[in-house]
């Protein structure tokens, strides 16, 4: 495996506010020569700083503005800002739109507008949105999540390996088009309710884009992850694991689980996560 393969760490996976040792939602997504910081849940700018500087990071991205996913875009500003790294400014952030008003709503605290376009060069996620950074092409759908504008993003490096994430949503054709055949999908299983996938939803979902494996993330209360991993099992043939803070889940690279053959009968060998 080279240090450049596709590949996202768990910064944080707890619904719907931290817990001790799990962050809220993000991950750090790398390969093709890029860190991109994906989700910025309350929490995660910690945990990212066990894996990269937050001057190292290439770009942020956004799925929505709850503040699970979302509230440690603020203490990033102040870093950027304020805390004398050597950086380019300002750094590329991609999020819903509204998102750099809604940063300046929180952070500004008199009569001028707190600064965010100095901290964040803000590029809004549209339905069918498409960008390059460094060797990553990333593609963003609209999800439905209870009319709050989200996004799911696909993310493919240069030699054909992808992953995508769900962020937070129910079922939807837009996820399973964006799904369609990627190596790993990363769903979250919040609860069967209304802008959510179920454990076991999710596990349709990536049976019906046919992803290699799935990793179900952001387990609402009420479910353990060993629960909704077994639920998704029962809707989907690839391997199942969950979104354990700290782990890391390699692209096409890692022998440590067996992926079963969909296949009847026949169990096969292949590449899927390490920690």
């Amino acid at each position: 495996m080279g240090d450049d393969a596709l590949r996202i760490t768990v910064l944080g996976s707890a619904t719907p506010f931290p817990r001790p040792g799990n962050a809220c939602s993000g991950y750090l997504v790398e390969g093709g020569g890029v860190r991109l910081w994906v989700d910025a849940g309350t929490g995660t700018l910690a945990e990212l700083q066990r894996y990269v500087a937050l001057g190292e990071v290439d770009a942020v991205w956004i799925s929505h503005l709850h503040a699970d996913h979302s509230a440690d875009l603020l203490t990033a500003s102040y870093g950027l800002l304020y805390a004398g790294l050597d950086l380019p400014l300002p750094l590329p952030l991609l999020g819903p739109p509204g998102i750099a008003d809604r940063l300046a709503a929180f952070l500004t605290n008199g009569p001028d507008r707190s600064p965010v376009e100095s901290a964040f060069r803000v590029e809004e996620l549209y339905d069918g949105h498409l960008a390059r950074v460094g060797g990553l092409t990333l593609r963003s759908r609209a999800v439905d999540h209870g009319g709050l504008p989200a996004f799911a993003l696909r993310v493919e490096d240069e030699g054909g390996a992808s992953l995508v994430y769900s962020g937070d949503c129910e079922p939807c054709d837009a996820l399973v088009e964006l799904a369609q055949d990627c190596e790993l999908f990363v769903c979250e299983a919040d609860g069967c309710v209304p802008g959510r996938h179920s454990a076991a939803q999710a596990g349709r979902s990536a049976s019906d884009a046919r992803a290699g494996r799935l990793v179900v993330t952001h387990v609402g209360p009420g479910t353990t992850p060993a629960e909704a991993v077994a639920l998704a099992a029962a809707a989907f043939p690839g391997d199942v694991a969950h979104a354990d803070p700290g782990r890391r889940f390699v692209v096409g690279r890692d022998p440590l689980l067996t992926r079963r053959s969909r296949t009847p009968g026949r169990t096969t060998t292949s590449p899927a996560s390490s920690r």
